[in-house]
């Protein structure tokens, strides 16, 4: 329940030693350590000469269908593994099974899942101690025992089985670590990985299939010998020269000339990008971190912030075979550059000898029914603002060296025993909240746990609305510098044991560290204890108990 002895001094003098000399770059707000790799010209990775790749798909050990209706269980380990990532070296990561990124789980809309994840990992060598985690299913409307709150952690040689209820429209979402104090390494040590959540809407208006691509997208630096780099000490971000997709530098990916869907994902720990095509020609946004959008909208480029999540139609129909086409990235205010950060990866479209692709890239799309409308709940798109009953504002600030909402911490939650709360709304109410950044020093990508938002204003566009690639459902908030943006958001919990503490911060995750979370909760502070809970069944393949809640030792 408490983080030990992870203290901030600590972490910082691991993190100096792991890391080296980074670049300090200045920003209006204080600096952010930008590092360039230390690779020898032999292993340097090239743009465009390394082959795209998917992360493999997880199977269930066991499906069926019982009192409640289908599920499946999956099993995932937490242990090193050896990448190949740049050229002549091998590189020690932290994955989920050993590699990164995790293998992505796909489940459909209905079907419970069940996944049991196994700490098998010791010291984590960026801070050089106890290599403790924490899973979060990023945008599951889950309960708050299963949400991966920042302080259950599970500490090496532990098990945690995590229940998600899967009731919410089709999305992509992911899993990654959020240990407190130490999310940050943990995640650039290789703990993420997809997880998609279909529905029969989804799967007869997108492209499926081969022509349904995940883009985990993130960076990073290496030392000379291919380890990673990292550095943390001025708590402001950290930004890498070498920039993966799938855990590939720069890679190239034959597509054929059809309408592929692409699932993008930053998985970054600070950088933003705004993605765009060599060609200039439009990209079409059909989901964002909630699923589908009801209207299409083709754009030049798009903004995304790490933890952001949106899925993008290419057209490569109107390209001839041999030809070669460039994802890049415009960057953003307060991004640090290097020779090759403007470019992402490569499409080479190849001849296809099957029948021309039929495909109509839609204007709008059919959302199909709101799950528990029966219950309150209305489609996050059709929230009006006469609906909200409070309105509340979250001003996002470095004070005293610490970065802040409304001037607390993490810190101070845990000074009160987690019972300290910004907001206690009721199960399926309606609010606004402002989420407002007052520095141009610094943005930040605000995650706010369990809902599904509305973007209403933003203070920075022409016609102060979302941006365009904004129009769908969202939980993670692009603050640019002197933004602000106001929310409409229902605290849809779904499930009949309902309510709970859910976590808000910075998916800057060095920010989250240090010590950008406070807590709202929802129908108040009840037996939904994220820290406490000790509900449990038995493992079938060990016969050993699984415990929903806090961690168990394996092999006891």
């Amino acid at each position: 329940m408490s983080h030990g002895n992870l203290s901030r001094r600590g972490l910082l003098k691991g993190a100096l030693a792991a890391g080296g000399g980074g670049l300090i770059v200045a920003t209006a707000g204080g600096s952010v350590v930008a590092k360039s790799s230390k690779l020898a010209a032999k292993n340097t990775p090239v743009p465009f000469t390394t082959m795209f790749r998917r992360p493999p798909v997880l199977m269930p050990f066991e499906q069926g269908v019982d009192a409640q209706g289908p599920f499946h269980r999956y099993r995932l380990t937490q242990c090193f593994g050896q990448a190949s990532i740049v050229p002549g070296l091998m590189t020690s990561i932290a994955g989920y099974n050993g590699i990164f990124p995790g293998p992505t789980i796909k489940v459909p809309q209905g079907t419970r899942s069940e996944v049991r994840i196994a700490n098998k990992l010791t010291v984590n060598p960026l801070h050089r101690q106890k290599f403790s985690t924490v899973t979060h299913l990023h945008g599951s409307a889950s309960l708050p025992q299963y949400d991966g709150y920042a302080n259950d952690h599970t500490d090496p040689g532990c098990c945690k089985a995590y229940k998600y209820p899967n009731w919410q429209q089709a999305r992509t979402l992911w899993y990654h670590d959020h240990n407190h104090r130490t999310t940050a390494q943990n995640v650039f040590m290789g703990l993420a990985g997809m997880y998609h959540l279909s529905d029969k809407y989804e799967r007869a208006q997108l492209p499926q299939g081969e022509y349904d691509v995940p883009l985990v997208v993130s960076d990073l630096a290496f030392k000379a010998d291919g380890s990673v780099a990292f550095d943390g000490e001025d708590h402001e971000g950290f930004m890498g020269d070498v920039i993966l997709v799938n855990g590939v530098p720069w890679p190239k990916m034959r597509v054929k000339p059809r309408v592929y869907r692409f699932r993008v994902l930053v998985a970054s720990i600070s950088r933003s990008y705004r993605f765009t095509l060599s060609t200039g020609d439009p990209m079409y946004v059909v989901a964002t971190d909630g699923g589908m959008t009801p209207k299409v909208n083709g754009v030049p480029s798009f903004r995304q912030a790490p933890a952001e999540r949106y899925e993008i139609l290419i057209d490569f129909r109107k390209y001839k075979a041999g030809q070669k086409i460039e994802l890049r990235n415009l960057s953003n205010k307060n991004n640090s550059d290097f020779k090759n950060t403007d470019k992402v990866m490569q499409f080479e479209v190849v001849a296809d000898s099957g029948a021309p692709d039929p495909y109509v890239i839609p204007k709008t799309l059919d959302l199909g029914p709101q799950p528990f409308a029966n219950r309150g709940a209305i489609d996050v798109n059709k929230l009006k603002p006469s609906m909200a009953t409070a309105r509340r504002s979250m001003r996002l600030e470095r004070k005293h060296g610490l970065w802040t909402i409304n001037g607390e911490t993490w810190d101070d939650v845990e000074k009160t025993k987690f019972q300290r709360v910004f907001a206690n709304p009721k199960p399926y109410g309606i609010e606004i909240w402002d989420l407002v950044n007052e520095s141009g020093g610094w943005f930040h990508p605000l995650h706010i746990h369990l809902i599904d938002g509305q973007i209403i204003g933003r203070n920075t566009t022409p016609d102060r609305k979302a941006h365009a690639w904004e129009g769908g459902g969202k939980d993670v908030f692009y603050l640019g510098e002197n933004e602000t943006v106001s929310v409409l958001m229902q605290f849809t919990t779904g499930d009949g044991n309902v309510g709970g503490r859910y976590m808000v911060h910075c998916h800057n995750l060095i920010h989250e560290d240090n010590d950008m979370m406070i807590q709202f909760a929802v129908g108040g502070i009840n037996d939904n204890d994220p820290v406490t809970s000790d509900a449990a069944v038995t493992d079938t393949e060990t016969e050993q108990p699984v415990v929903y809640g806090p961690s168990y030792p394996l092999g006891t």
